[in-house]
């Protein structure tokens, strides 16, 4: 007898929103043979470039392997670092688990493991399951050492235009100590601090204040950091971002250029420092030091500032 399954994903903070766009480039060589490519080819022909939906993949995924009576719960994480993933079971008929579910566990970076093994107990009667998946990035050992980080834009001015606890966006665990940044679509953005590259998301085009739609929707580069703290560098430039998951960077390395995507006003760059608080995504306050190696002020008062000075100097 077969089991009857179904699968609920709830995938936290892992980007498997809906679908995005992404530009695909088209043209000719000189041999009249045409090319498609989803990056910018490197020629000197004429060259059409069109937009066109895909389905993202989520970050962490589970799978149903196996038929009929036994089947495996196996999960792929596909951040270059930790996740933290809690499998659990919803409606039950007839159906044992080895373990017994819920189950949390820490999974290392690009891991492939079996969490549970889902068999029906009596085979003569129907038996069905339900299960669910949350991932959070990093591990809950993490803790954020008291260092200094550099100023991201480096040689721009610093216009904070939201800090700590910003009233418009900065209100949730995830973002409450974070700070908005102006920067014209295009300013460079370096690493604020050394460490690996655990996500990159650079090929979203959409903007706008529908935040259900664009929340999770901003191209972002996620640098895990040596106490397991991630930062995280938000709404860049479509295909701009030139580092590659997995790879070590140094601070004032490029990681990619400022743009204008996701939930999002105007182009700026979105910087936060967050850890795993055992299945939670909480930003914690940080020190950083600004172009001239001043420390700045980055909670509220450092917008009003800011603020002040752009209306004192007629911007």
């Amino acid at each position: 007898m077969k089991i009857a399954a179904h699968v609920a994903l709830a995938l936290l903070a892992v980007h498997a929103a809906s679908a995005q766009a992404k530009k695909i480039y088209k043209f000719t060589d000189d041999a009249g043979v045409v090319h498609f490519t989803d990056k910018p080819p490197a020629t000197d022909r004429p060259v059409q470039e069109s937009v066109v939906k895909v389905e993202p993949g989520a970050m962490v995924q589970l799978r149903i392997d196996g038929h009929d009576a036994q089947r495996q719960a196996r999960v792929f994480n596909h951040f270059a670092g930790p996740a933290q993933v809690e499998l659990s079971v919803g409606d039950v008929r007839n159906i044992a688990t080895d373990p017994p579910l819920p189950l949390t566990v820490v999974m290392r970076a690009g891991e492939e493991r079996v969490l549970a093994s889902l068999q029906q107990a009596d085979r003569g009667q129907p038996a069905g399951f339900e299960l669910a998946l949350r991932a959070i990035p990093g591990s809950p050992d993490a803790h954020h050492d008291d260092v200094e980080y550099g100023w991201p834009l480096a040689g721009y001015p610093v216009r904070i235009h939201q800090g700590f606890d910003g009233a418009f966006s900065h209100t949730g665990e995830e973002s409450r100590y974070a700070i908005d940044v102006a920067a014209e679509e295009g300013t460079p953005v370096a690493a604020a601090r050394d460490g690996v590259v655990m996500e990159v998301q650079d090929d979203y085009y959409g903007a706008g204040l529908d935040k259900e739609k664009f929340a999770t929707r901003a191209n972002v580069v996620r640098v895990l950091h040596k106490d397991g703290s991630m930062a995280i560098y938000a709404h860049l430039k479509p295909e701009s971002v030139g580092v590659q998951a997995g790879k070590y960077i140094y601070a004032g390395q490029k990681l990619g250029e400022s743009g204008n995507t996701g939930y999002s006003t105007g182009p700026h760059l979105h910087f936060c420092v967050q850890v795993n608080r055992g299945m939670r995504l909480v930003s914690v306050p940080f020190r950083m030091r600004g172009p001239d190696g001043t420390a700045l002020q980055l909670d509220a008062a450092a917008t009003d500032a800011t603020a002040a000075k752009r209306t004192a100097a007629g911007e």
